[in-house]
């Protein structure tokens, strides 16, 4: 079995990702339009501002933080620079979990291998993930405290899901559920409620034996609402639209 390192966390650090669809000012329609877009950056966001799954979306993150506020000061930043550089490319940033009318099946993969690999083994069930989420990372020291947490977390990720929902427009309809993301997120055998485990130890079982199945590339395909994030030394919370 290989083993799983953590990066342990000295004190609870703050980190936020939060994932902006691409869209033409005119039309608001999603523009595959990453390439670009990275393109027009400063040099100095690069490091914040990245590729995702589809090249019409982005994802802004924050850097190591210690308060709520210093994460929002990082995020404005960030999110000012780039709707700036965007502007001169007729691009907004559009904020919302789903977008209401843009079909999934027009959307373009992003250059790269793991994307590829993902699509490859899911199909359609990857092609359709077309959807925006909002990420809080917790650091934490070790692996075994990161188990925990994210158990206990397990209760409020209801909550959590309804005070965030924003995504009940799909294709151009109202599906009549609030949270429409998390539904298309289902679909994905690597998503929703995580598999219960009692340590670090059992993780890293489980995590190697979804990699020697096949079921799996790598650990980052694992998308639970919930999951410990072993590089980032992290309990990262992924449920929010």
């Amino acid at each position: 079995m290989n083993a799983l390192s953590f990066t342990s966390n000295d004190y609870p650090t703050l980190g936020v990702e939060i994932e902006l669809q691409l869209v033409e000012s005119s039309t608001l329609a999603l523009s595959n339009s990453i390439e670009e877009v990275l393109k027009s950056l400063p040099e100095e966001y690069h490091q914040f501002v990245k590729p995702e799954l589809m090249q019409s979306y982005l994802e802004i993150n924050t850097g190591v933080c210690r308060t709520v506020a210093e994460a929002g000061n990082d995020l404005r930043r960030t999110l000012e620079a780039t709707e700036k550089a965007i502007e001169k490319l007729g691009l907004k940033l559009f904020w919302s979990a789903t977008h209401p009318f843009s079909s999934w099946r027009e959307q373009e993969i992003t250059v790269n291998d793991r994307y590829y690999l993902l699509v490859d083994l899911m199909q359609d069930i990857a092609r359709r993930l077309v959807t925006f989420g909002l990420h809080i990372h917790v650091g934490v020291d070790t692996g075994d405290k990161a188990i925990m947490v994210g158990e206990r977390m397990l209760r409020y990720l209801p909550l959590l899901l309804s005070l965030s929902s924003n995504s009940p427009f799909w294709e151009g309809r109202n599906t009549g559920i609030h949270s429409n993301r998390s539904i298309i997120m289902e679909g994905l055998p690597t998503a929703g409620l995580p598999h219960l485990v009692r340590n670090w130890s059992e993780y890293t079982w489980l995590i190697n034996h979804l990699i020697n199945t096949g079921f799996i590339n790598t650990i980052r395909e694992i998308c639970w609402d919930v999951r410990p994030h072993n590089n980032f030394g992290t309990v990262e919370i992924r449920v929010c639209d």
